[in-house]
């Protein structure tokens, strides 16, 4: 039994949920976002409280219990506080700045990398910390595993992109040996 799926979720009242078949439909002003169950859970929908049921005692229903139950809870996150995630930049020489709708890095190679901001997500730079910020956490997560990518730290000096707070586990160089 999954202990996740069985809490109701509790939506503020600033949020408008609707249940269309298989799919639960939240808004908050402007904002909308859908989350589509496939038919592999029950859901009730009484006032502000979103309640999800197994619909067999498979594996495949026990599983997606849980996770539509979660997924659900991240997007009423997302549209009352929104997420953030921050990435850090070391190197010497390495930059990043954004210009409208692109995020402009110089981290080593000989050309600029110019990355697409992908719609529905800011992201500023202070100093070598690029900021990610958004109502989408699993757009959030990819844009910035995708700016992570382009160059990640190496374990000799730790030179790259890093999530702020990651810990790199560092190698020793190459000793004076024998000659």
């Amino acid at each position: 039994m999954s202990r996740i799926g069985k809490k109701p979720l509790e939506a503020p009242a600033d949020i408008k949920i609707s249940v269309d078949g298989d799919v639960i439909s939240f808004e908050k002003g402007k904002d909308t976002r859908t989350l589509d169950t496939k038919g592999n859970v029950g859901i009730a929908l009484e006032g502000q409280t979103l309640t999800f049921s197994n619909l067999s005692d498979s594996r495949v229903h026990r599983a997606f219990w849980g996770t539509y139950r979660a997924l659900s809870a991240n997007i009423v996150k997302g549209l009352t506080e929104g997420f953030t995630k921050s990435l850090e930049i070391n190197g010497v020489g390495y930059r990043a700045a954004v210009n409208g709708s692109v995020l402009n890095l110089q981290l080593g190679f000989s050309h600029d990398i110019n990355y697409e901001i992908p719609e529905g997500l800011t992201i500023t730079v202070e100093k070598n910390v690029i900021t990610i910020k958004g109502n989408d956490n699993q757009k959030i997560g990819q844009t910035a595993a995708e700016i992570r990518a382009f160059r990640p730290p190496e374990p000799y000096k730790g030179k790259g992109v890093k999530y702020v707070g990651e810990h790199i586990t560092r190698k020793a160089g190459k000793t004076g040996g024998k000659k």
